[in-house]
This record gives C-alpha cells, structure tokens and sequence, in this order.
C-alpha cells in the first residue's frame, strides 16, 4: 500500500491512508490518518504479561519451552484463535476505522476506496462505507480470504467466513489479486465480478540503492518470517551437507544467514544436517538494514510454499529480492509456479526443487564464486521493471479511473 500511495499522484490520484496506529513516525511526504485501536485480546495479553506486538504462538510455547515445528498446543491455540479471531485477529480495528472513514468522507469530495487484505477486517471497513457514501470501491486481496493457501480452520469456521467473505465482497466494484490461479480461484467463488490481476512489486528508487560491497563469504541469506511446515529449508541444509561432506565446499567459506524471528526448530535442523558452524540467525532487524544484508549476500534464498498445488504464491520477497540486484535462489514449490515462471521471464535467479536440483546450481554458482569473488547477477533490468511499483500503480490508476468515469 506504501508503495501504491507513493505513485499513485503520477497518474492522477492523491491517495489518503486510513490506518491503524503505526509504531513509527508516519513519512510526512503522505497523507495518513492514524485510527484508535483496541486488540481484540488486550486484556488477557496483559493479565498473562504477554507482548502484544509479538507472536502470541511463540511466545506461549517459550513459555511452556515448547521447540517442535508442531504440537498439540499448536491445534489448541488454532482451536481457540477460531473461535476468538472472528473474522481476524485485527477486528478491533474496525469500529474507530469507521468513524474515521465517515468523517472523512463526510468533510471531503473522496472518489473511490480501495481496501487491501490481509487483515479482512479492512474490507468489512469498506463495505459499511460504500454501503452509505456509495462510491466506487476496490478490494484488493493480497492474500485470498477463505481460499487462502494458509487458511488454517476447521470446515465449519471455513463455511462461516465463506459466507461472510460472499456478503461483503459482493457490494465491491471490482476485485484484484496477485497472480493468475488466484484471480481464477475468485472467479469460482465471485461469479460475475470484475477481476483483475496485479503483482506485488518493489520500488525503483531502491534497487541496489546504495551500493553496498558484496561478502567476502559465499553468503545465502533469507529475511523474513518461515512458516512451519509450508516452507522447508531442510532440502537446502541437506544439499549443502553434501557438497560438504563430497569436499567440494569449504565450510569455512560459506555462512546461511536468516533474519527474522529465531527459531528453535531451525537451529536443530541445521544442528541435524551438521551445519550449526555456518548458520547463524540474527533475529529481527529494521527494514532498512535487512535491504541491506539482502545487497550484499551473494544469494539470496526463497521458500517457496512447499505444496505443488499452489502455483499462485508469490512469497512478497521475491520482489524485494529483484531490487536487491542480487541471484535468487528459490526452493520448494512447482516448476509450473508463478515464481518459477518470473525468475525464467527476468533471469534473475534459479528455481530448485529438489535436493539434487539444490546442489547442482550451488556447484555451478559456487564455482564462478571461487573463480571471481563474486557471484554475477544476470537478470533483465527491463523484464524486471514490469514489476516495480510504478507499474503496479499504473494498473490500479486504469482501473479507477474506469470505475469513477475519468
């Protein structure tokens, strides 16, 4: 949404962000209106001394010193987010969302709503206001709501948020999603809607800006979140391990970065796979210092949703990866899947699959690395700028101005 604010005034439109309290200093070059808030376990996460910008999950398993990927506690805590989560765990939001939005739409000549998920509770926000103001609206699905590749709940939870999902999208203008069998999913579900497919994507200005040099390591970086059990980093430790073991690494030249939120399972398995020496995770780090660990790496490692049955994923690092400048590898997935196909398109990294697919490009890469220091990025600079946020903005401005008649 930064990203579509940003260059949006391009093509002719000055966008307002509604939003809830952000825990930095908003950029002042937008225009951002900062609701109330109240978390819908306020309460309880203060009684039980529980963070509430942190992941409750991890936090009750560290408590309990829960380290397995999964446990019973974790179909417990599924249980009751089902009943307590409804139809998200950002539903406190929505009432001083709504009285903010009415005030604004009272005061001011607004000519459209676009509201972009996840949470959901932001297109609960948009219905109630197109419902009395009656102006266009846009729900933009980044993730899908009840055929979501992660949707977690029972049949029964999933029967009732379909049809909430049916009641509110059914008063939008018009629907857009990522990818292609993601528009094709809503398709099925909202016969007759317009639909639209419009990527994620980066922002020019910060593609490879500033320079940062290369690691003398041969470094694979990964930053982010990993889901348990719908990403697996195991096939990379095991190829590794291999090359290792075949002597054609050196240990000692190598390292496995991830940032993001530590994770026992993670130091086990790479404990596991013999690779504790090289794999360090540094936790979380601010936005800006993760772009630059990605920079400077001399690969940069993505998970693909590891079920072949999901081709329209784009992991939303993938993009950041393009402005990175740096080779992609990507593991996991299907060779049909959307990633696959946009790393073919921009030459911008390899797709892996399998262990034996892993090792060989890391043979090819780690070679040129040990032949020049460095590993060379290949990819199309104008193959890749299909995807920039200027372009993803242009897409969403077309559609705008054909539903408001400008």
């Amino acid at each position: 949404m930064l990203g579509l604010a940003k260059y949006l005034p391009e093509f002719g439109w000055q966008p307002v962000i509604l939003t809830a309290p952000l825990h930095e200093r908003p950029d002042p070059r937008y225009r951002i209106i900062e609701t109330d808030y109240r978390h819908a376990l306020g309460l309880w996460l203060r009684l039980l001394r529980f963070k509430p910008d942190e992941d409750l999950r991890k936090q009750v398993k560290q408590r309990l010193g829960i380290t397995a990927k999964k446990s019973p506690l974790d179909r417990l805590l599924t249980f009751i987010g089902e009943i307590v989560n409804y139809p998200d765990s950002e539903k406190g939001w929505k009432t001083f969302a709504i009285r903010s939005g009415e005030k604004l739409l009272g005061q001011e000549s607004i000519a459209a709503i676009i509201s972009s998920s996840a949470p959901v509770t932001t297109h609960l926000i948009a219905r109630k206001l197109k419902s009395r103001y009656r102006i266009p609206w846009i729900a933009d699905l980044r993730d899908l709501w009840t055929q979501n590749h992660n949707y977690s709940y029972s049949p029964l939870r999933k029967l009732i948020d379909k049809r909430l999902e049916f009641k509110t999208l059914s008063m939008a203008d018009a629907l857009i999603t990522v990818s292609q069998p993601w528009a094709d999913k809503l398709r099925e579900l909202h016969k007759g809607k317009a639909i639209y497919t419009i990527t994620n994507g980066f922002d020019p200005e910060t593609v490879n800006m500033p320079p940062v040099d290369l690691t003398t390591k041969f470094t694979i970086t990964y930053t982010g979140t990993i889901y348990p059990g719908k990403q697996d980093p195991t096939k990379l430790f095991a190829a590794l391990s291999d090359l290792i073991s075949d002597r054609f690494l050196d240990p000692n030249s190598i390292e496995i970065r991830f940032y993001g939120t530590s994770e026992d399972w993670l130091e086990k398995e790479s404990k596991q796979y013999g690779l504790s020496s090289v794999t360090n995770q540094y936790g979380f780090v601010s936005r800006d210092i993760a772009l630059q660990k990605q920079r400077e790496s001399q690969l940069l490692l993505l998970l693909n949703w590891d079920d072949p049955q999901e081709k329209g994923n784009y992991p939303g690092k993938v993009f950041e990866y393009l402005a990175a400048g740096r080779p992609i590898l990507a593991t996991g997935g299907s060779c049909e899947g959307v990633v696959s196909q946009l790393l073919v398109e921009t030459k911008a990294g390899k797709h892996t699959p399998t262990k034996e697919s892993i090792k060989d490009a890391i043979r090819e890469l780690f070679s040129e690395y040990k032949e020049t220091g460095r590993v060379a990025h290949h990819g199309d600079e104008t193959k890749m700028n299909k995807y920039s946020h200027r372009e993803m903005a242009k897409k969403f401005a077309d559609i705008l101005a054909h539903l408001v008649g400008k």
